[in-house]
């Protein structure tokens, strides 16, 4: 009787025992599973995010170097106002006032070369140069007569280059320093001249319409 008893102990101990691995080993199957299915949603939750989002348009390289969003907005232009007279400045009794060195000649590249050279020595002179600037082409045709006869024919058409470098505030002491520098260096078919500012001087700067005029004197009569 006790080898029957001991017997079904060891078969029920037994059976205990396989019933505790197999579920175990189901228990570890199972939650290999489960981590599996987890692992491949966040596989594909990551690869939805990065494919969503536009790295680059064509080239990994793109949008390197940009420096746009770096700098300050910049303002809208404002249109340009009408230029104005300027007040004109008095003379002292040891500077000069605002005074214009006209520099003209047939010649283009002279004209522009000698009142470049005029600015440049008030550069270094430390002579203030409030403005320099070209005046109209002025254009002058030359009528010539036949021996006989009175009718007048075209021989030539002059043309004069003005150019304007306007100076202020000069001291007395360096003015003929300067003049005697200018004059010695002035070239062949130039013609130099140094006169005081003034309002007509500021409209002589710009082109006269007559057209223009006309309909405006039209408009107010």
């Amino acid at each position: 009787m006790s080898q029957g008893r001991r017997g079904r102990a060891d078969t029920s101990v037994l059976y205990f025992f396989f019933k505790f691995i197999v579920f175990s080993i189901i228990f570890f199957v199972c939650a290999i599973l489960l981590f599996q299915v987890l692992l491949l949603q966040n596989t594909q939750a990551l690869v939805c995010a990065v494919s969503s989002v536009q790295q680059y348009r064509s080239m990994p390289t793109h949008g390197i170097g940009k420096y746009r969003h770096l700098l300050p907005k910049a303002l809208p232009k404002k249109k340009k106002d009408r230029v104005q007279v300027k007040q004109i400045k008095a003379a002292t009794a040891t500077e000069f006032g605002v005074f214009n060195v006209c520099v003209s000649g047939y010649d283009m590249t002279l004209v522009e070369h000698y009142s470049q050279y005029i600015h440049n020595l008030c550069n270094h002179l430390d002579i203030k140069v409030d403005e320099s600037y070209a005046l109209p082409t002025k254009s002058t045709e030359v009528m010539v007569m036949q021996e006989q006869g009175t009718k007048m024919y075209l021989d030539a058409v002059l043309k004069t280059h003005e150019r304007i470098v306007q100076i202020s505030e000069m001291k007395a002491t360096l003015f003929p320093i300067f003049m005697d520098v200018v004059l010695k260096n002035q070239p062949e078919g130039v013609r130099f001249c140094v006169k005081q500012h003034s309002e007509t001087d500021f409209q002589a700067r710009f082109k006269t319409r007559p057209e223009l005029e006309g309909l405006l004197a039209k408009i107010n009569n």
